[in-house]
Formats: structure tokens, C-alpha cells, sequence
């Protein structure tokens, strides 16, 4: 049986802690925040990255680079047999087909993961794969599990500014200066491999209550029902503690049947969205966690 090498990058918000104790790996996402670049989890902690945001600092996402990328790979191949990597959606970053051009110099024994997930069901698709791996699954079925259910996930979040928008260029200023003005709350949806405008909310608590309900028409019309032997589901936030514990409430009591995991967002989504966010997200189960 291989000895599989399970890595991911930063933006499945792994700790280095958490990391260790999965034994995985871990390729820190760079930021650039004014003319310098910092690491997620390295020498970026999610309190210095919303201090700098609050205080108005210019940020930017970039990819890794293929050095560092490689260097991991190269360093679990001196352990392991194979490795499979798990970067974030391909549609909101260049970092996977970057990857997967790297990956051909290594003869297979590098599998990158084309599974279209960012924050918690990237999260998720790496404790799958530490499954997989454990029932003894070789990096190629992995990888070709993994994209098989790439669209079997969902996330909705609903923003608390429209300025991170308009900065990023998603909507012009004039809509963004009526957005303000009416203090629309703009509900976002996460599902395959785009971040697509997906409702307007007046209020809070209207938007939290879209979300909640978009959750339940996915999980009934696409992942099995409401029976949480189907469904992974999360409750999440971007840097708002106490709202968000109000909210993750309003799910547990919108799910009763569901044990919700509590989480944050990525960095990397909080950088075009801004602070404040609240969130829910999905994932379907793989068959075989309904033995667990």
C-alpha cells in the first residue's frame, strides 16, 4: 500500500496546530500588503491581517510560488510514495494550474486536486482525502474521488460593506454608493468554481435568513435531504465573534437534526469581501462517513 502525503494550501484555514496534529502539509498563501509580502500562518496571523485591513492597508492575494510548492512536494517524497495536493478552487485563483503544470515533472507520483473548494469545504476535502488515504486509496483515486464530487458543496455569505467590492472592481462605485445608501446587505454564493452575486438583503436579519433557507433548498434538492448523515454543514464567520454567535444559533436551531461546525473564513475571501461577513456552508458527505 503507498504511503500517502496529504498537502493543501493555506486557504483551507488549517492551522499550523491543526496541521500538525492531521500530519499534513501546509503551503502558506502570500499576501501583499503594501510593498511587503507576508505568509498566512507563517508571518500573517488572522488578528495582524484584520488590523491592517481596518487600518486601510492596501492587500493583496498572490499565489505561491512554484519553489515553494515544489520544495513541499519534494520534502513529503522523501517519506511518502505519492502526494496529493489539495490547492483552492481554480476558478478564483491561477495557483491550481500553476500546480498541476509542476505536477507533470513528477511523473504521477504528485496528484493535483481540481475539486473547485475554498475555506471550509477545502477544509473539508482534505480530511476526506486523510480518509481515503487511510483506507488504503492511492493518490490517482483520490484525486479522481475528490473532483468527482467537486460540485457537491455550497457556501453563502452575506457582506457587511460593499466597499471591498468596489475596490476589487466586482461592482462599480455608483452601485456600490447605492448599495450604501440603502444599506443593502449583498448575499454571495460560493458553488463549483465561482463567487457570483446571489440575493440583496435590507437587513441582517433578512440576509441571514436567505442563507439559512438557500441551504435548505440545496441540501433537500441536491445533497439527500435534511438527514445529517448526508451533510457536512458550518456556520461561519469573518472576524465578528459576537454576531456570529448569535447566528450560529439561528442555524443550529434552522437544522436541529444537524451537528453545525463553527469556523472562520479563509483569508483569502476576506481580502475581496471585506470584514463583518457572516456565512453557512455545505458539503456532501462521502459515502463512506456514514460509517463513522
Amino acid at each position: 500500500m503507498s504511503k500517502i502525503a496529504i498537502i493543501t494550501d493555506s486557504n483551507a484555514h488549517v492551522t499550523p496546530q491543526e496541521a500538525q496534529a492531521l500530519g499534513i502539509g501546509v503551503v502558506p498563501m502570500p499576501f501583499m500588503i503594501g510593498e511587503e509580502t507576508y505568509y498566512e500562518g507563517i508571518t500573517l496571523t488572522r488578528e495582524a491581517f484584520y488590523e491592517k485591513m481596518a487600518g486601510g492597508a492596501n492587500i493583496v492575494t498572490s499565489q505561491p510560488s512554484p519553489s515553494d510548492v515544489m520544495k513541499m512536494w519534494d520534502d513529503a517524497l522523501k517519506t511518502h510514495d505519492e502526494v496529493v495536493y489539495i490547492p483552492m478552487s481554480s476558478g478564483l485563483s491561477g495557483s491550481c494550474q500553476s500546480a498541476r503544470m509542476l505536477a507533470d515533472d513528477y511523473d504521477g507520483k504528485v496528484q493535483v486536486v481540481n475539486n473547485q473548494r475554498i475555506s471550509v469545504t477545502q477544509k473539508r476535502s482534505v480530511l476526506d482525502a486523510i480518509e481515503m488515504a487511510k483506507r488504503g486509496m492511492n493518490a490517482r483515486e483520490i484525486r479522481e474521488e475528490l473532483e468527482h464530487v467537486r460540485y457537491e458543496s455550497s457556501i453563502y455569505i452575506m457582506l457587511d460593506t460593499l466597499y471591498y467590492l468596489k475596490k476589487g472592481g466586482r461592482i462599480t462605485p455608483a452601485a456600490a454608493a447605492v448599495g450604501s445608501l440603502l444599506r443593502i446587505k449583498p448575499v454571495l454564493q460560493i458553488k463549483g468554481e465561482r463567487l457570483d452575486a446571489f440575493s440583496k438583503a435590507r437587513t441582517i436579519n433578512q440576509g441571514k435568513n436567505i442563507m439559512i433557507n438557500a441551504m435548505k433548498h440545496d441540501i433537500d434538492t441536491l445533497y439527500g435531504g435534511t438527514d445529517r448523515e448526508n451533510v457536512w454543514l458550518y456556520a461561519v464567520h469573518g472576524n465578528v465573534p459576537e454576531a456570529f454567535a448569535e447566528f450560529s444559533q439561528e442555524v443550529k436551531a434552522a437544522f436541529p437534526a444537524f451537528h453545525v461546525e463553527e469556523d472562520v473564513l479563509s483569508l483569502s475571501i476576506a481580502c475581496h469581501i471585506g470584514p463583518g461577513a457572516l456565512a453557512i456552508a455545505c458539503s456532501k458527505k462521502i459515502p463512506f462517513d456514514k460509517e463513522q
